[in-house]
């Protein structure tokens, strides 16, 4: 579904990626964990073509996407949840969730049902539906992550990107969006996840990989990384 080759990425002359290859296949959640600046973010940025791969490549459903634009890549069937929420402020929740499927509206992806979609998102997300008219800009930072989320799946895509999708939240609503993920799974939505909870991202995952200095150090089924040392010890307390 998707995969990385040999990809290297960075900004100007700092390169941040030194060769790393994975696999997301379809139906499955890959995670990618990491301490904070091992690269996990610029992996997805490279994917959906926010930044431009040095060398390497990217492939989505056996198509190269590696050095296109990021709108050409959400007509492919990529969607991008970025770290931050990135909502557009000024527009209701309603009207940011049509926007994530703007490429279904102009015919650059199949149509669908987006109305029947959008009926979907507010199930699946039922704040967004209890705040369909409210600016996003007016929304709590766990609202927002939501709206980020939902407005990606109404893309209606191959292959979902999350990164950090509990950052800055309170406990419970970490458990709420992994609850969300959970029930992405079941219904077959490809992710990969990147998230500063690695134990969560392994609990939910189907297969992990670990970025440590821009390289994969480790990867496997996620069942097995969380029992793996040296994962416990540097990203799950130890195992405590």
């Amino acid at each position: 579904m998707l995969t990385l080759q040999n990809l290297h990425a960075g900004y100007g002359k700092v390169q941040v990626l030194h060769g790393i290859s994975m696999d997301v296949p379809k139906g499955k959640v890959v995670t990618l964990i990491g301490s904070n600046g091992a690269g996990k973010t610029t992996t997805m940025r490279a994917i959906s073509g926010m930044i431009v791969p040095t060398q390497g490549e990217i492939s989505l459903n056996g198509q190269r996407i590696d050095g296109l634009e990021s709108y050409t890549i959400a007509k492919r069937g990529l969607a991008h949840s970025p770290e931050g929420r990135r909502v557009f402020a000024t527009m209701t929740v309603t009207d940011n969730l049509i926007l994530g499927a703007f490429p279904r509206l102009t015919g650059s992806r199949p149509k669908g049902d987006v109305a029947g979609d959008l009926d979907r998102a507010m199930d699946l997300f039922p704040r967004l539906k209890e705040r369909r008219t409210q600016l996003a800009g007016t929304l709590s930072g766990g609202e927002q992550q939501m709206l980020a989320m939902a407005r990606a799946v109404m893309l209606n895509p191959e292959v979902v990107l999350l990164d950090e999708p509990s950052m800055g939240l309170a406990p419970i609503l970490v458990e709420e969006v992994f609850r969300i993920i959970e029930r992405l799974k079941s219904e077959g939505v490809t992710m990969l996840l990147v998230e500063q909870f690695a134990a969560a991202a392994l609990n939910v995952a189907d297969y992990g990989y670990v970025l440590e200095n821009g390289r994969i150090s480790v990867h496997g089924e996620a069942s097995k990384l969380k029992n793996d040392p040296a994962v416990k010890a540097a990203y799950l307390g130890g195992g405590h």
